[in-house]
């Protein structure tokens, strides 16, 4: 059977295919050949311009160029004809060691020195690095320019309704008026922090050999500085390198990764949820797309799919992240194989994380404030106002506001405009504050919510 989105086993190359191709040259199986393609010849290239490794020559301009334009064109011919040898190998690295030596075969320079393909590595020494280039790429080319996207999205909406009064919920219950604008500016200052975090996440390499003591190295250059010639090496690809590993590299640093994914995802998740029942309760409504059907059996349905849709994606990824950032820094004694399975899924784990953002940023754009339900749902909580008006007795020194507050709104329905200046007017304090109380409603009570939502 031939694979198509009809037939796929994921819904990340099925229904959701086309969504995900920005990922697919960073996290797919040809991706990850590719740039252990690319790993093996620039180890290969700086090894030829090292003076001290007299067995391997310099490469002439031609022979670096036939090299780069090699993995410059290397698509999935190349990639399925490095398969074919593992079919015969059993061992995926070793397929690609070999079809380098047959790519080249035809170039004099290379062929001279084919054994120095692969030299004094490990397969984790090539895998680490292309991992590590993979994960590097795939945050910084498309998980990021999306979250900027959502988070951008998050901005404009918090300033444009900074100052649209809305009821707040503790508890389930009406409390303290905010903004509608305020709220959603809590989110981007959340994502902003975990954003940050994410981008400092020192993405790790090695390439130390079998056990991380350059014992192959040694062997054949016993008076070469290899530490220093690998450092050079890791950090050419634009990785940092670790000096202190066993036959993996550790995996601390995805542990990092991951785990600043989740948290992103995981505020993105509270967001879901909060927007949802906004919608619920009338405080957004949600722009209808011509054609566009919400339910199979009620037509006046418009149901927030797209929150929906994020939060489902968002929860797959974090169980994905959670376990890949628990597993990976574990392996047995100076290696196992347990993690070679768990790393192939790293593009699953980022593949729902953008959908869960794209879903995000698209339920964004439909939304639309409900300012007669905000005002609708003030107007009828007067009894918020029990809070300013018991503070500013404290002021005044006035004995019990508290109690004498709760005694007047606790549990009790009905508290109106009316009542609350009824009970203001007995008040023993200042006529300015007084004045000031009677003035207050609940939609003018929000604090520094504008203000803070306007700077954010």
């Amino acid at each position: 059977m031939e694979l198509s989105p009809l037939n796929a086993l994921s819904p990340l190359d099925g229904r959701y295919k086309s969504k995900l191709d920005d990922l697919r040259p960073y996290f797919s199986e040809y991706a990850l050949i590719k740039h252990r393609a690319m790993v093996e010849v620039e180890w290969l290239k700086a090894l030829a311009r090292e003076t001290a490794l007299q067995e391997i020559a310099p490469f002439s301009p031609a022979t670096i160029e036939e090299l780069a334009k090699a993995i410059d064109s290397f698509a999935e011919t190349e990639a399925a004809q490095v398969k074919a040898i593992e079919s015969r190998t059993n061992h995926d690295v070793k397929a690609l060691e070999y079809w380098l030596k047959e790519r080249f075969d035809g170039n004099p320079e290379i062929r001279a020195v084919s054994e120095f393909i692969h030299f004094a590595c490990t397969s984790e020494d090539i895998n680490n690095l292309s991992h590590g280039l993979m994960l590097k790429q795939g945050r910084d080319q498309v998980m990021l320019p999306m979250l900027d996207k959502l988070i951008a999205r998050l901005t404009v909406l918090a300033k444009e309704l900074a100052e649209l009064p809305m009821l707040s919920h503790t508890h389930g219950q009406p409390a303290s008026p905010t903004t509608l604008g305020k709220e959603l500016a809590n989110v981007v200052y959340r994502l902003r922090r975990q954003r940050e975090q994410l981008v400092n996440v020192e993405i790790l390499g090695k390439i130390n050999g079998a056990v991380g003591n350059f014992n192959a190295h040694l062997s054949a250059y016993p008076e070469f500085d290899w530490e220093s010639f690998a450092r050079k090496f890791v950090e050419s690809l634009g990785l940092t390198y670790n000096p202190y590993t066993i036959q993996i590299e550790p995996h601390d640093y995805m542990a990092e990764l991951y785990d600043a994914m989740a948290r992103i995802n995981t505020i993105l998740i509270d967001i879901n949820r909060d927007i949802w029942g906004y919608i619920s309760m009338g405080y957004f409504k949600q722009k209808v797309k011509e054609g566009e059907i919400g339910s199979s059996t009620m037509p006046h349905k418009v149901n927030p799919i797209d929150f929906e849709n994020s939060e489902g994606n968002l929860g797959m990824a974090n169980a994905m992240l959670r376990h890949l950032a628990e597993k990976l820094p574990i392996s047995r004694w100076q290696r196992d194989l347990t993690d070679s399975t768990v790393l192939r899924n790293m593009g699953v784990a980022f593949g729902y994380t953008l959908l869960g953002y794209d879903s995000c940023l698209k339920g964004l754009d439909k939304l639309e404030a409900n300012p007669k339900q905000l005002a609708h749902d003030l107007n009828h909580n007067w009894e918020v106002l029990a809070e300013p008006i018991q503070t500013v007795m404290r002021r005044y020194g006035i004995e019990n506001p508290y109690e004498q507050l709760k005694e007047l709104t606790r549990g009790k329905g009905g508290i109106t405009q009316a009542s609350l200046h009824s009970f203001i007017n007995e008040l023993q304090i200042p006529d300015a504050a007084k004045q000031a109380l009677l003035e207050m409603t609940p939609a003018s009570y929000t604090g520094k919510a504008a203000e803070l939502a306007k700077s954010i």
